[in-house]
């Protein structure tokens, strides 16, 4: 039996990197309300923190919700979906470009490769928040634009939108 109603839960396990960030947070004012080496700790440990909820709130925006089709695993650069009509695998060093299309809870990730079909992931499937950092990976990837185009699909957008181009051209 649970005491925390699903979408309060669903909310705290979207933004717990932030509130594990508001935590560290808090310890280093703590710290660094103190006297001498530990007021410097505490400056350390708060710019830990705020790097923490910097970071937790780019995961906690690119997290899209759960319950979409298929599973998607992240392995040594490779990008792996199991779905239950498509599946396949990308090496990210010869995706040749990333788009986003769809919009709602039809959000896909559509990964191009040369010489193979498009890989089209469900930005809700399971473990689809690995993509985050494999994504952040790519040279050149800015993942604030990246979060931008990913949260107006929440909002009704439904064209496709370049998310990242191995080419010099890159559209955003």
């Amino acid at each position: 039996m649970s005491f925390i109603r699903p979408e309060a839960r669903a909310a705290i396990l979207r933004w717990r990197e932030v509130c594990v960030g508001v935590g560290i947070l808090g310890l280093g004012l703590w710290a660094a309300s103190g006297f001498g080496i530990l007021r410097w700790v505490g400056y350390g440990i708060f710019l830990v923190g705020t790097l923490v909820v910097f970071t937790g709130v780019q995961r906690a925006r690119f997290r899209t919700g759960e319950g979409g089709p298929g599973v998607v695993q992240v392995d040594e650069g490779e990008v792996m979906y199991y779905g239950p009509l498509s599946g396949g695998s990308v090496a990210l060093r010869d995706v040749s470009r990333i788009e986003l299309a769809g919009s709602g809870a039809a959000t896909v990730w559509r990964l191009y490769q040369p010489g193979q079909a498009v890989l089209v992931i469900p930005s809700n499937a399971e473990g689809a928040e690995a993509l985050f950092d494999a994504f952040a990976t790519l040279p050149g990837m800015r993942t604030g634009q990246m979060l931008y185009a990913l949260n107006n699909r929440e909002n009704g957008a439904d064209h496709p939108v370049v998310i990242w181009s191995s080419g010099a051209a890159r559209l955003h």
